[in-house]
């Protein structure tokens, strides 16, 4: 039984080595990792205390290029590729008596962690891929911003200020934000900010029998027959939700009976969230125990990755 027991064992290790593609406990790590300083990616465990990194230094570039944009918001940078080569970029396995807390990204590595085990490989091809998402963050998903309904996001621009709905904080170009003229609160608990957008003139739309149209795709809001960018009589800021005339009604914008017109001079600048996503994975990894025909190193982890692009509207 014991020899039985052996052979099945010897099959089992056989099978699992021989695709180049092993995976041992010591290399279980989450599915992300962490970068610094110019290009160093890394990823560190607790128990047992163990790292994997990787130590770009064949080019000077830092984590703040590889997610640049241009001035349209299109990325320099799609993917990078390296040779590890042990000489200008470095693969390592490590061991430690502690766990490697900061050890990546301190000038000086704390001198109470001492590394048991360095395993390093002078072999391989490291792939950076970079992704850009953006969106307005305006309360509406983007997939809802699509009016035309023919499956391209790019081509609904109710305002014509050049920006798709999708990306535009204000959809109508009334100066007014997207997020104040919807559902934002969801109030109604069903997790959809167009079930019931506000929709000040409704009642005068009915009457005339015309097409319903929510205050983030209505220039006029309150039907007056003033532009709503048109109605500041206060304050000429951009904002037309700061002006009141009669408070107890509400901002002029959305009262009908204030019908004074105060010619707008200027949009207000439009914010555009933008969420990178780095991802590393390597081929052809040979350290001195462990080989590895690809390797997903994950995901990074990093707030720097959300950033934040404005565009200036011409008038």
């Amino acid at each position: 039984m014991k020899k039985l027991l052996f052979v099945i064992s010897s099959v089992f290790m056989l099978f699992s080595c021989n695709d180049g593609d092993i995976i041992t406990e010591e290399l279980d790590f989450e599915d992300t990792f962490s970068a610094c300083g110019e290009l160093v990616f890394y990823k560190i465990k607790e128990d047992p205390a163990e790292s994997i990194s990787l130590q770009i230094t064949s080019v000077t570039k830092s984590l703040d290029s590889l997610i640049a944009t241009d001035e349209n918001g299109e990325l320099y940078i799609t993917e990078e590729q390296y040779t590890i080569n042990g000489t200008t970029n470095f693969f390592n396995y490590r061991r430690y008596d502690a766990t490697p807390t900061d050890f990546f990204c301190d000038d000086v590595p704390s001198s109470d962690i001492t590394i048991t085990n360095d395993e390093e490989s002078t072999t391989g091809t490291a792939t950076v891929y970079i992704s850009l998402t953006e969106d307005d963050d305006d309360g509406i998903a983007a997939e809802l911003e699509d009016i035309n309904g023919n499956g391209d996001l790019t081509d609904d621009d109710t305002d014509g200020d050049g920006i798709p709905n999708y990306l535009d904080e204000d959809d109508d170009g009334d100066n007014v934000l997207t997020r104040l003229e919807i559902d934002y609160d969801d109030l109604d608990g069903d997790d959809n900010p167009l079930t019931n957008p506000l929709n000040t003139d409704e009642a005068d739309e009915i009457a005339l029998g015309i097409d319903l149209v929510p205050n983030y795709l209505d220039p006029d809001d309150d039907g007056d027959g003033v532009l709503t960018i048109n109605e500041e009589n206060d304050t000429q800021d951009q904002d037309p939700t700061n002006d009141f005339t009669d408070p107890t009604v509400g901002a002029d914008y959305l009262n009908n009976s204030v019908s004074t017109t105060v010619t707008a001079t200027a949009y207000r600048d439009h914010d555009i969230q933008q969420t990178f996503e780095v991802t590393l994975e390597i081929i052809n990894l040979e350290l001195p125990s462990i080989t590895y025909d690809y390797l997903d190193f994950g995901t990074l982890e990093d707030d720097s990755l959300i950033k934040e692009r404005t565009v200036e509207i011409p008038f």
